[in-house]
């Protein structure tokens, strides 16, 4: 399917691996220039040109953290008007609430609902002035159904969820959408990481952890950074500004609901 965006361009955060780096990958494929982002510079620059590579699109790697003020700058110099934006972060660690000081929860709400506010305030008014925009927030599963120790993660991705639920609506007839992604366990380097630390907790091996964790999604399996970059660049398309304003679960049928 050709999805419409050819020659358009995209902000996409934190996007040097995992969850980010599958929509650049999928974007690119659809011929959208990016501007991609992370910490790393190595690894930042090693998927720059692995996307290059693979696609022929332009690809600007800035490095930064999207959360401070000079990495959301550094974004905005590189692509001052993109037409797509995708907001992704890193989340709080897994943490009992108990032992989350000040300091912990407001980095958490800064990191998972403030910053991409801030995002979506300095782009939506040239997408509407332009008429087309594209805005994915990278959530949660844990938005809708609770993780334990991962409550201030949780909390400031529903935050997020609820702030943007009318801004979503106020634009959406200049042909610009705002949705959310909502993944659950899918195979990247926080989630191996995240076994594996559970793994000690619980003196069994990684093999096991992950095992027993694949063994209770209805899949089977986890996801892929592939498939999930795929549903958000049909988002991204010209075929889905219909859509906006949801949450769309990628979780291989975890969440236990019809509704």
């Amino acid at each position: 399917m050709d999805l419409g965006i050819r020659g358009r361009t995209a902000i996409v955060c934190a996007s040097s691996q995992g969850l980010g780096k599958g929509c650049a990958q999928a974007l690119a494929e659809a011929g959208v220039a990016l501007v991609i982002n992370g910490r790393n510079q190595s690894l930042l620059e090693q998927t720059a040109q692995e996307i290059r590579q693979a696609w022929g699109v332009a690809v600007t790697p800035v490095l930064g953290d999207v959360s401070s003020a000079e990495g959301q700058a550094a974004l905005l110099r590189a692509c001052p008007t993109p037409d797509i934006l995708i907001n992704n972060n890193g989340g709080p660690p897994v943490r009992n609430f108990r032992e989350l000081d000040r300091k912990a929860l407001l980095d958490g709400v800064t990191s998972n609902m403030v910053t991409p506010i801030e995002l979506i305030q300095k782009v939506i008014d040239s997408m509407s002035a332009r008429g087309f925009g594209r805005i994915v927030n990278i959530t949660s599963m844990s938005v809708k159904m609770p993780i334990t120790g991962l409550d201030l993660s949780s909390g400031a991705r529903a935050g997020l969820t609820a702030f943007m639920a009318g801004v979503a609506r106020s634009v959406a007839d200049k042909n610009v959408t705002i949705n959310n992604l909502l993944p659950g366990s899918f195979d990247t380097a926080r989630l191996r990481n995240n076994l594996s630390l559970a793994a000690k907790r619980n003196q069994v091996s990684d093999t096991e952890a992950v095992a027993r964790s694949m063994a209770v999604i209805p899949a089977k399996r986890f996801g892929t950074p592939a498939e999930f970059g795929q549903t958000c660049a049909f988002l991204c398309s010209v075929h889905a500004g219909f859509i906006t304003g949801q949450n769309i679960l990628l979780d291989g049928g975890a969440y236990p609901a019809a509704f």
